[in-house]
């Protein structure tokens, strides 16, 4: 049984799902899933969970994600990216500077209210908005409360003479929920100019990084060693305070009963047996009990 998580590296043209479903294959493993679906056209980081760490799929949405990408000044399309039909197009009569850029993404730094692209799969009434884009079918698009931890122009932006269009390079830190293409758009908002996202990588994600990104080629070309692709479940809670188990403490885990920490004021901790994180017990009055269950987890 494998249990772990897959920190993959998704080349771009490939959908989330796509990737799910190629490892599926490859694994012969049904239970699978990832964490944070990425645009087809966006690569970099998703984290794919199996087996056991299925169960961490929620507490993997909750951590920040980071994304570097390119923005340009002078062009908007319906989706906010160049997949999209143009809308809006002009020749900038002047180059934004560093400051301008850094002031405006500096007001959309903190927690926003943001509204999604209409291509994009939230769902309005059991639809996702892309559906009722395809179908030409009018919808109010719904605010959502997203926090943007960090927002920074990281070299100095471009001017290009010939077409009078300028590109800026771009870090994010963000919540879950957020889109960045719609940051870039909002960007051009605040300048008053059109914008769009031209391409988009996701460096970090559910507390990986691209780092420890793998390929789907050197999965397949390392099944029967999972230890060069797989992130064991463990590694997920290492910032959790770990507790070793005495055979007695883990008879009543196993069971999901409480059990008392004497010495320990964390609110969650992860219970290890034979050297492998059984669950995670949240501090419940004057004992812990049960937050999450991982007793297959080997």
């Amino acid at each position: 049984m494998i249990n772990g998580i897959v920190v993959l590296n998704k080349p771009r043209g490939m959908t989330s799902s796509d990737c799910v479903y190629k490892l599926r294959k490859l694994l012969h493993i049904r239970k699978i899933g990832h964490a944070g679906t990425l645009d087809p056209e966006v690569d970099g980081v998703l984290p794919i969970a199996i087996g056991q760490a299925t169960k961490l799929i929620e507490l993997m949405h909750e951590k920040p994600k980071s994304y570097i990408g390119e923005g340009m000044l002078g062009s908007r399309t319906d989706s906010y990216d160049l997949q999209g039909h143009i809308l809006e197009s002009l020749e900038l009569e002047q180059q934004y500077s560093s400051s301008d850029l850094k002031a405006a993404m500096k007001k959309l730094t903190g927690k926003i209210k943001q509204v999604p692209p209409i291509y994009s799969a939230v769902k309005v009434n059991g639809k996702r908005l892309y559906e009722y884009a395809r179908e030409n079918i009018p919808v109010e698009l719904p605010e959502r409360d997203v926090t943007i931890y960090d927002y920074q122009l990281t070299q100095e932006p471009r001017f290009d003479e010939k077409d009078k269009l300028e590109y800026f390079d771009f870090a994010i830190q963000c919540s879950k929920g957020t889109y960045v293409r719609s940051l870039v758009n909002d960007l051009g908002t605040l300048l008053d100019v059109p914008a769009v996202m031209t391409s988009l990588t996701r460096i970090a994600s559910s507390g990986f990084n691209i780092n420890h990104a793998v390929t789907l080629s050197e999965i397949e070309e390392n099944l029967d060693q999972p230890e060069k692709w797989l992130q064991p479940i463990d590694e997920f809670f290492k910032e959790y305070k770990k507790i070793d188990l005495s055979q007695a403490q883990f008879s009543r885990v196993k069971n999901g009963a409480g059990i008392e920490l004497e010495g320990v004021s964390e609110e969650k901790v992860a219970l290890s047996y034979n050297g492998k994180i059984k669950a995670i017990y949240k501090k419940m009055g004057n004992e812990y009990r049960a937050d999450l269950m991982l007793l297959q987890n080997s």
